[in-house]
């Protein structure tokens, strides 16, 4: 029985077109999310993220993937609060809640946390490419959405 979902579960995903062709997620609008986010990457969708590894990533930032982001509690509130309340299940009708992101999340474990995008199951499934993919100088990291998403900080993650 388990082959048989394992083999439709991965039919789906060969099958299945783009999840965010077209779809607009919302940028980070936040200007103190904004601020401490972008200082050294691109202040990523939250829409990419379930609430839980925001705050997971957020509760966090003392070790942030090897940085101490020093925050001070009061921001750390603030941003932990924007982040989770925009994510990708983010309840239907609020600023993050489109019908893309209900398939983005769809493949997040219902208790699953990644702590990064790039371990978000939908992100592995669209980002399938050879290893000379990421080691393009253009690239060299899968967090790197600009190299193939000019848009990504207005939150289109369309194809260049």
């Amino acid at each position: 029985m388990r082959l048989v979902a394992a083999v439709m579960v991965l039919a789906g995903l060969v099958a299945s077109p783009p999840l965010l062709a077209g779809t607009r997620l919302e940028p980070v609008t936040d200007p103190l999310t904004q601020k401490v986010c972008g200082e050294c990457h691109l202040a990523f969708p939250p829409g990419l993220l379930p609430a839980r590894s925001w705050a997971a990533l957020v509760d966090g930032a003392a070790d942030h993937f090897g940085e101490d982001l020093a925050l001070p509690p009061g921001e750390a509130a603030q941003i932990r609060a924007w982040l989770t309340g925009h994510a990708g299940d983010a309840p239907v009708g609020s600023a993050s809640g489109g019908r893309g992101l209900r398939d983005y999340m769809r493949w997040v474990a219902p208790a699953g946390t990644p702590r990064r995008i790039t371990e978000n199951p939908a992100f592995l499934r669209e980002h399938d490419f050879s290893p000379r993919t990421w080691q393009d100088p253009k690239v060299m990291t899968k967090s790197n959405c600009l190299a193939c998403h000019p848009g990504a900080a207005q939150g289109w993650f369309d194809d260049d």
